[in-house]
């Protein structure tokens, strides 16, 4: 099996790097959502309008993308034995806590989508931070390996 990924591997990597910037881009943009979402009137029309963004991003862009990167990236770590490296090990625990994140803002969007304003735009803004910060983090991890 390691021989079927290992004439893949370019190919592996090429779909890891793309799904990776899809998600990443939908991790940027859905806490922008969220500050503009809950700017609008609560039950107005441009918060129904919100709502349904949201929904569409999350369900269209980032949870394929989740997916997709999770299943490349553990095809790519089997077929380069990244489980005995140590940047990989920390590359693995912010991956999970960026996994973390998602699940964290989808449900905040479900919260919002039923009326619920829990943080301030300054919170959310602040939030907004974290995916760079993880992708940083992660390139010089894979790029360096520097353990």
């Amino acid at each position: 099996m390691q021989q079927v990924f290992a004439m893949i591997y370019l190919w592996l990597k090429a779909g890891h790097v793309i799904f990776v910037i899809f998600w990443m881009a939908g991790l940027f943009m859905l806490p922008r959502f969220f500050v503009y979402h809950q700017e609008c009137p609560p039950g107005s029309p441009e918060e129904a309008v919100w709502v349904d963004r949201e929904r569409k991003l999350l369900r269209i862009i980032l949870w394929p993308s989740l997916v997709v990167v999770w299943l490349l990236g553990l095809a790519l770590a089997m077929t380069i034995g990244a489980f005995a490296q140590g940047w990989f090990h920390a590359k693995l625990a912010l991956v999970l806590a960026l996994s973390a994140y998602h699940v964290w803002m989808a449900g905040y969007a479900a919260a919002l989508a039923r009326g619920e304003r829990r943080l301030d735009g300054r919170r959310l803004r602040m939030i907004n931070e974290v995916p760079g910060i993880a992708a940083a983090l992660i390139v010089v991890l894979v790029i360096v390996k520097p353990f």
